[in-house]
């Protein structure tokens, strides 16, 4: 499966090369867009010293880790959510009879080089945070498990809302509430936010362990809403329930799946 992936990414990737100018400026803008919201936090701090109680440095940091992980699930499995639009195009039903996954035909659909103006910029922001935060090594660790745990609940909400697609013409405005909304949402301090909200995006909706929950271990701060300290850790076992929850729903969606105008 994942060399088929790489193999109908790279074909959409030759495609979109053939037109080099449009898919510069497409790349540079998807930058400069981002890049709208390091400003953004950047003239926060030019009026106060802490956001929720952290500094610039940490908030960059917790940034960054959120830009990173939604931004390789975005450029991966992004697509999926777009599930609708080849429902009522007929598409999908041509994906049916190939001899190809249609989860990986539907993530690979229309790949394109612009998607890594994000990834990008997420970089640039964690790479300037770490230098300015004193971690220690023996925390140091959680930091690429919870990118990758993150990458994993993004796109597991990708999946769900591309399942709901199979039921809702209009599900991508649900989705998006959850992943674009969700990965603004954890771009910075949880404690920002009222502590019903936190709860909620805890043990409902887990974008808490997205970043929010292995931060506080890597920067070795308290829970500003006292919840229990093992939640810190907790991050791989949300992502592997949520990416249950979504295989199922997707399962369930192609079983259910009539064909056109279902």
């Amino acid at each position: 499966m994942i060399r088929t992936y790489l193999l109908l990414a790279w074909t959409w990737l030759r495609a979109s090369a053939q037109y080099p100018g449009p898919l510069i400026v497409m790349t540079l803008g998807s930058f400069a867009v981002n890049a709208l919201d390091v400003a953004a936090i950047w003239i926060i701090f030019e009026h106060t010293g802490s956001l929720g109680g952290f500094n610039r440095a940490e908030v960059m940091f917790l940034y960054g880790t959120a830009g990173l992980s939604f931004g390789l699930a975005d450029m991966a499995f992004g697509n999926v959510d777009r599930l609708s639009r080849h429902i009522r195009a007929g598409t999908f039903d041509t994906m049916l009879i190939r001899p190809v996954s249609a989860f990986v035909q539907m993530a690979t659909d229309r790949f394109g080089v612009h998607r890594f103006g994000r990834l990008a910029q997420a970089v640039a922001v964690l790479g300037i945070a770490l230098p300015r935060l004193d971690v220690a090594w023996s925390r140091a660790w959680m930091i690429p498990l919870m990118i990758v745990c993150g990458v994993v609940i993004f796109t597991s909400i990708f999946t769900i809302g591309g399942a709901l697609q199979f039921l809702l013409t209009d599900a991508p405005e649900v989705s998006n509430a959850f992943t674009y909304g969700g990965s603004t949402l954890t771009q910075y301090p949880l404690s920002v936010y009222r502590g019903d909200l936190v709860k909620g995006v805890t043990f409902i909706v887990p974008l808490a362990f997205v970043n929010w929950q292995p931060a506080l271990f890597v920067l070795d701060r308290q829970d500003p809403f006292g919840l229990p300290y093992w939640l810190r850790f907790a991050a791989p076992l949300a992502a592997l329930g949520l990416a249950v929850a979504a295989a199922l729903a997707w399962r369930t969606g192609i079983r259910r799946y009539r064909s056109t105008g279902s």
